[in-house]
């Protein structure tokens, strides 16, 4: 498996940012805000590994096992994601959070009895996380039902952190839903138009919903942000390269 032995080891073929920094002591406050910072404009890999690297230094910081499984199902690492939200659970029994982390890896592998029941109990622990509604809201489109908008508004109001719509947009995406993603990653673009990453989701969403002229002002955007973003880049090439309507429609219906 490509991460079963993801707290206490890097392979050596993943390069990353800190390998090229001095090697000095960081505490895990540094890595888990590189993890952050990295979560935030998408580079999941790099977030995943520096969510590692804070747990090396301290295995009792919940948020970066929690950001640790989050990564891994954002790569579509499923299986793995699962096995470290249990192993997670096992230190911290009854974890709301970490509960709703196996939860929605549990849901993406289509074991949708256990998903309930793990999103059940995480939202009968104290307290109250943007999190744990947004798996709820997973659940909801997943068991094509009802009530989606509502679990993933409680998540806005319970965080108002841009990234909470961000990633509620990520999910409707998944589901193909991408009228629901333009709205939540619209929010997120209005909550931080000077993030890069919510502008390009925003033009996934436009490409996928046929809005080409209003995906290529949001591929710009994030291009003007951050201007060595290839896959904006990219995405800009596609939008002004001229097409037979046909040929636009078929990317669009390969997933493209």
């Amino acid at each position: 498996m490509r991460f079963d032995k993801l707290e206490f080891e890097r392979p050596p073929d993943r390069p990353n940012k800190a390998d090229a920094e001095p090697r000095v002591d960081k505490d895990e406050k540094y890595w888990a805000k590189m993890a952050d910072d990295n979560r935030r404009t998408g580079s999941y890999e790099s977030a995943l590994r520096f969510y590692s690297r804070a747990l090396e230094v301290d295995k009792t910081l919940v948020p970066a096992w929690v950001g640790q499984v989050q990564m891994l199902i954002c790569l579509h690492e499923y299986p793995q994601a699962s096995m470290w939200s249990q192993k997670a659970l096992e230190i911290f029994p009854s974890n709301g959070e970490l509960m709703s982390s196996q939860a929605q890896a549990e849901c993406r592998m289509g074991n949708m009895k256990k998903a309930y029941a793990l999103s059940d109990g995480a939202l009968r622990q104290r307290g109250e996380s943007a999190y744990r509604w947004q798996v709820r809201g997973e659940l909801v489109i997943a068991g094509k039902q009802r009530n989606d908008r509502y679990c993933f508004d409680k998540a806005q109001l319970a965080d108002k952190d841009w990234l909470v719509p961000l990633e509620s947009a990520l999910i409707y995406m998944h589901y193909s839903n991408h009228t629901m993603g333009q709205q939540r990653a619209q929010m997120a673009v209005e909550k931080s138009p000077q993030a890069y990453y919510p502008w390009y989701v925003l033009g996934l969403c436009q490409t996928k919903l046929g809005f080409d002229s209003a995906a290529l002002t949001s591929f710009n955007r994030c291009v003007q942000l951050c201007p060595r973003h290839d896959d904006a880049l990219s995405r800009i090439r596609e939008l002004e390269t001229p097409q037979w309507p046909f040929s636009r429609l078929w990317s669009r219906l390969r997933g493209r």
